[in-house]
């Protein structure tokens, strides 16, 4: 069988080996059609009708042994393989523009001839005039032209044109509104058959400007030389400019601070002065039915804070989550088993390290993701929610008794989250309350859905198949939380770790309230959380979420946290930047898993200095991946790490950092409630509060954790002493007393036991004693 996907299977970055590339030609750029056959094919053509010339071209051979499988999640775990199969590419030249090609693949030679049935596309190309783009707020009128601006554009990328409309808007948020940014002539609409599918211009960058933002960002804090895009993604480990929270807006600083927000969740592209290093670059895709399209482009200037404000008036503030969130949290994916949770609990009071929040990933029967696993309940052919008495726990099960165990917990001061996910499992295939679950899901469509009506059916290869509900949908959304609520009204849970909500691919997905897949993907995990949060809110609780995924409109559901790394100082150094961009885009309430959750386990030295960071980050938690319960085990608890590496020094430097934890808290309850006041991220870059010093961006991972702590990580191996830079003011030292007064770089020992911590000299006899912990 010869198949051939002309837009591949969604995937935002790789190319299949059976789709059309690109999936829309330009008018003048030759494309590529890509087919896969079995192996014993051994010649495929491309027949194709243009304008009434027919023309055969011969595919070559790309790879003799592909199989067709899906970037994986989990490490070690099992793959979805597939067939091996061969795979072929032809290039076609480009098809002028208004014409179309017809094209279909056959197998001469073959004792029976395969074909697939023809595929038609026509190209597209960049107009001046198709579009309009709008500035927001309203700019104020200037006496003269603004000017050009930078170098002139060169051909590559081709410089554009278009409609920039200026709308009588009030300004909202900042001082006052930015003037002349867009490049006049940088304006362009790449139009196809259906209409206008993208728009790209560019604003201009003075030399010393520095841009941050674009939501939670692992490569780097000043995105300035850099390519990058938003689109919701779930790249396991190593996320490079991916992220599974993408915002369209960022920070520019320099002589002069703005910001601004592309108002679309379609996905957007970003060439931040890397092609033209006097201009930063933005392309947004449209939607493709609308003739002619209007984005709206805001603009701020102002304080750090007051574009971040405006931003977040616009998008959703955050809330203010409750103070618990700031005790030690701890968290192992192994384990599975009420036994094995409340073991770890009680050597957390033996070892005299405080915890105040617990999260159980592997507490459900990974089916209905709603029913403790070993659980006994009757089947509800309906999909009907259950209540707290319709299960039997057995006494000799993995969970014989939640409710105690959740009573049990409370009566420590600990609360409880429990893990989710926004699927509903297909493999292998659900029986019991499971098929029934997704027999309601498909006859109600409650799941989001194809283009030609058929349930989406998750195209990556964790949870694979697995249907995806509806939160768009009023009616899917009740159903799906009602399956839950029991844990929340009658368990007493405390909230839940959203993971996922990164599964939606394609442009082809359809959504209850209308939006198309191009439109409604990135927007999935922020209905998702909303969605746990009003489950919450309905049952009086004040509790949280705890995503990994998001896009704009986020900020407004608090907790998140920095996905998957492995336990390298690469990856350390990664999740600094991850939660200072983070903030910086008003995902103010972020952790990450201290020194990483997964491979093998960090030295006793990464995870101490990864520990002390955690320590003066909004949220401290350690957490470890699935490993099979292989020995020696990968938990990263404090006295596995212990044990493992032998170093007598990691328990009693972990309980040190976990008590000043519980010492901060004051603060860091003080400095929440000021951080969701004034829109600067508890935990925030430099430039929220130095923006006009250069220095700072040569101290990308130093950072303040509310208005008068300077935190400075220790991110390299074998390091004995630190050099610190300290803005201007007066510091003392948390650990030695001393005073400094800056602008200044001064240099310190830097014990496993410390981290570099400054104080705000007149907030010093407050917050020391604070911090004041006896030596380990």
């Amino acid at each position: 069988m010869i198949r051939h996907r002309p837009f591949g299977l969604g995937h935002p970055y790789r190319l299949e080996p059976d789709q059309r590339v690109p999936p829309i030609p330009i008018e003048g750029e030759p494309f590529e059609v890509r087919a896969t056959t079995g192996n014993d094919v051994a010649e495929l053509r491309v027949e194709l009708h243009l304008d009434g010339r027919h023309a055969v071209v011969k595919a070559r051979p790309h790879s003799t042994d592909v199989e067709l499988r899906s970037d994986g999640h989990l490490a070690e775990s099992p793959r979805r393989g597939g067939r091996s199969r061969r795979s072929w590419i032809a290039r076609i030249d480009p098809i002028p523009f208004g014409s179309r090609l017809r094209y279909r693949f056959t197998t001469p030679g073959k004792a029976e001839s395969e074909q697939t049935r023809w595929f038609s596309v026509r190209s597209a190309r960049w107009e001046t005039d198709r579009g309009r783009l709008v500035q927001l707020p309203n700019p104020a009128p200037h006496p003269d032209p603004p000017p050009q601006g930078g170098r002139e554009v060169p051909a590559d990328p081709p410089p554009q044109g278009g409609r920039e409309i200026l709308a009588d808007r009030p300004p909202r948020g900042g001082r006052e509104i930015v003037r002349d940014r867009l490049i006049p002539g940088s304006v362009g609409w790449l139009v196809a058959d259906a209409g206008p599918m993208r728009v790209r211009f560019a604003l201009r960058l003075e030399p010393d400007e520095h841009v941050v933002g674009f939501g939670e960002r692992f490569n780097a804090l000043d995105q300035r030389g850099h390519q990058l895009d938003a689109v919701v993604y779930e790249q396991y480990k190593g996320q490079g400019t991916r992220t599974y929270l993408p915002m369209p807006f960022a920070i520019v600083t320099g002589r002069t601070t703005w910001g601004f927000h592309v108002e679309t969740s379609r996905r957007t592209w970003f060439d931040v002065g890397k092609t033209n290093a006097d201009r930063l670059w933005i392309e947004a895709a449209l939607d493709p039915s609308e003739s002619d399209p209007t984005l709206n482009l805001w603009l701020w200037e102002g304080a750090p804070s007051e574009v971040l404000s405006a931003f977040l008036e616009r998008t959703g503030r955050p809330r203010l989550p409750p103070s618990w969130i700031f005790h030690p949290w701890m968290s192992g994916n192994e384990w599975n088993t009420q036994a094995r949770v409340m073991d770890e609990v009680e050597r957390s009071r033996l070892e005299r390290i405080p915890v105040g929040v617990v999260v159980i990933e592997a507490w459900s029967d990974e089916s209905t993701f709603a029913a403790f696993r070993d659980a006994q309940y009757p089947v509800h052919t309906d999909g009907s929610p259950h209540r707290l008495t319709d299960f039997g726990f057995p006494s000799d099960g993995a969970w014989p008794d939640p409710p105690g165990m959740v009573d049990e917990l409370h009566s420590r001061g600990i609360k409880l989250l429990l893990w989710q996910i926004p699927l509903q499992k297909a493999r292998p295939t659900p029986g019991s309350q499971a098929a029934y679950d997704q027999k309601v899901m498909v006859t109600h469509g409650y799941a989001v859905r194809q283009a030609n009506g058929r349930p989406y059916r998750n195209r990556g290869w964790w949870f694979a198949g697995a249907l995806m509900p509806d939160f768009t949908s009023a009616q899917a959304r009740d159903w799906w939380l009602a399956k839950r609520r029991y844990l929340v009204d009658e368990l007493g849970i405390d909230g839940f770790k959203t993971d996922g909500g990164d599964h939606a691919w394609g442009d082809d997905l359809r959504y209850a309230d209308g939006s198309r897949g191009d439109a409604g993907n990135n927007r999935y995990p922020v209905a998702y959380a909303a969605a746990y949060h009003e489950l919450l809110a309905s049952s009086g609780r004040n509790g949280i979420t705890f995503s990994r995924a998001g896009f704009t409109g986020s900020a407004a559901y608090p907790c998140h946290w920095a996905g998957d790394e492995d336990s390298t100082w690469e990856a350390f150094r990664a999740s600094i930047t991850a939660g200072l961009t983070a903030g910086a885009s008003g995902i103010f309430f972020w952790g990450w898993d201290l020194a990483g959750f997964s491979g093998e386990i960090p030295s006793a030295e990464l995870y101490l200095r990864a520990a002390a960071m955690a320590c003066f980050c909004p949220i401290m938690q350690y957490h470890s991946e699935f490993n099979h319960h292989r020995e020696p085990s990968r938990d990263r608890t404090p006295w596995n790490i212990a044990a493992r590496t032998g170093d007598p020094r990691v328990l009693p430097i972990y309980r040190r950092f976990a008590e000043l934890r519980e010492g901060l808290l004051p603060y860091l309850i003080e400095q929440a409630a000021l951080s969701v006041k004034t829109s600067k991220p508890l935990m925030r870059a430099l430039f929220f509060e130095a923006p006009d010093d250069p220095e700072i961006w040569n101290w990308p991972y130093e950072y303040f954790l509310g208005d008068d702590l300077l935190v400075a990580p220790v991110t390299e191996p074998s390091v004995e002493s630190s050099r610190i830079y300290l803005p201007q003011g007066e510091w003392i030292d948390v650990w030695n007393r001393e005073t400094h007064l800056g602008p200044v770089v001064v240099e310190r020992r830097t014990p496993l036991e410390e981290i570099p911590v400054y104080i705000r000299a007149v907030r010093g006899a407050d917050l020391l004693p604070l911090i004041s912990m006896p030596k380990p």
